[in-house]
């Protein structure tokens, strides 16, 4: 069984405390691993050593920043079968998925190098003839990145490789669900040659988490996580009045219009809500099908997630893996069952199965009102409720009545309908014809209680400066 210590200052250190975190397959419930818990004081020194290190790395140019992210990158793809079977063990995804999520890691990463000449200011106008202002784009400092279990390794580059271009130092607390892949990443900080203290990883308690969010040095907290999180996280920004970027609930609407293609939006459909269990922040979480053809894609949904099978995929990688832990399978299983006792009729799934691993079936509800807990709560599993609607304001309606805001979904042929849930969904992102996939070049920001801030793009990265105006009187 591996043993993994906290990485702080470019080293793996020797821990202060022999409190242990222990980290089990979600397939198995076989414990793979245990990580050492940080220490108040070691959370300090972390942020202490990314301070420093930030004081010599924001000087870098940003060409010279680029090279050491490239160099990263490079060690990733290097390191990718070992961070995918760390992910696979501690995750239950294939390990071919887990691998590949170590690849895109690295091309995320490449992405935000190439902002190297990219980060612009501006000059703007001054109301004095003799005056100019100069607007600066600078580091904001430390940056704290909350990591979450879902997709672990992507998440991680996809918050850090932004920080680092515009000349923040980072420290990282990944979940204690998946944190073992997080060392493997640090392992590729150290192969890469990064300076020391510029990236940092520890897993934690949440009170030591407390410590790194609270630290006077800490100008920016990034995290990816629930609405309670979320608030938690506001609540440590209040000490220094650090900002805060928030990727938190999601419930994707997809609305399916008569003119669709049915069979095309059914593979799509049950695909995103089947992929990883259905633990996508974006995955379809609600369908609204319009009443004529209602009924027919019911059954076309019902045959393809009756299709799917699922169970250990370090046997069958075909398989649709398990949850993460035994109380998300108990809270997913009840939200199912009160939604029944609601009045919403099972098609298929629903059952708790027998037997070792944090598994629940691919589950279909019909019959479902907007009223009800399954559709304005988020699942975050691999359960997906029906209703259907008799004209696309009626959709709209339904789909912008929510808390969440992250992602939705629109299959039409029409052009018309699309322009007017494009001007009028109440969301950071609209999928026309597919299903959410995030593409790094975009922005993932979401609406309501979906979050603050954003990732991704241009606009995900410039998240992670501050500015500095300079009027110059000449």
């Amino acid at each position: 069984m591996r043993l993994e210590r906290n990485f702080i200052n470019g080293q793996f250190i020797e821990p202060a405390s022999a409190s242990l975190i222990a980290v089990y397959d979600p397939a198995t419930e076989e414990q793979v691993g245990q990580v050492s818990a940080a220490t108040a004081d070691e959370a300090t020194l972390a942020v202490e050593a990314a301070a420093a290190a930030q004081k010599s790395w924001g000087q870098l140019t940003s060409i010279e920043r680029a090279e050491h992210l490239r160099s990263f990158a490079d060690a990733l793809e290097t390191r990718a079968e070992s961070i995918g079977e760390a992910l696979a063990a501690e995750s239950g995804k294939s390990l071919a998925d887990a691998s590949n999520e170590a690849r895109y890691a690295a091309q995320i990463t490449r992405y935000h190098a190439e902002w190297a000449r990219r980060i612009e200011g501006e000059i703007i106008p001054s109301d004095t003839p003799d005056e100019n202002l100069f607007l600066h784009r600078e580091p904001i400092g430390v940056v704290a990145c909350l990591i979450p279990f879902n997709y672990p390794v992507y998440t991680l580059l996809r918050k850090i490789a932004p920080a680092l271009i515009a000349g923040n130092t980072v420290v990282v607390r990944p979940s204690n669900n998946t944190p073992i892949s997080a060392f493997e990443i640090a392992r590729a900080v150290q192969q890469s040659g990064m300076p020391a203290g510029v990236v940092n990883i520890l897993t934690m308690d949440h009170a030591t988490a407390a410590v790194v969010c609270t630290h006077k040095a800490v100008g920016l907290i990034t995290l990816t996580g629930s609405v309670n999180a979320g608030r938690i996280v506001l609540d440590y920004c209040k000490a220094n009045i650090a900002k805060p970027s928030l990727e938190l609930g999601g419930k994707t609407p997809a609305i399916i219009e008569a003119d669709a293609d049915l069979e095309a939006a059914a593979t799509a459909i049950v695909a995103s809500k089947t992929t990883h269990c259905g633990q996508l922040c974006t995955a379809v979480e609600r369908v609204y099908v319009q009443e004529s053809v209602h009924d027919q894609f019911l059954a076309l949904l019902k045959a393809k997630i009756s299709a799917v099978a699922f169970g250990d995929r370090a046997k069958e990688p075909g398989f649709m893996g398990p949850l993460v832990n035994a109380s998300s399978q108990q809270n997913i299983h009840a939200m199912v069952q009160r939604a029944i006792a609601d009045g919403a009729v099972l098609e298929t799934g629903g059952v708790l199965p027998e037997g070792k691993g944090h598994f629940y079936p691919p589950t279909l509800l019909s019959h479902c009102r907007q009223d009800m807990e399954i559709i304005q709560e988020e699942i975050f599993g691999p359960v997906l409720p029906v209703l259907k609607y008799r004209d696309i304001d009626e959709a709209l309606a339904m789909a912008n009545d929510h808390q969440f805001g992250l992602a939705s979904v629109l299959y039409t042929e029409n052009y018309r309908t699309t322009m007017k849930v494009a001007n009028a969904i109440e969301a950071g992102e609209l999928y026309i014809n597919r299903t959410p996939a995030d593409p790094y070049q975009g922005f993932h920001a979401g609406w309501k209680r979906s979050g603050l801030g954003g990732d991704d793009g241009k606009h995900g990265m410039l998240e992670f400066t501050q500015t500095r105006l300079v009027v110059m009187k000449y």
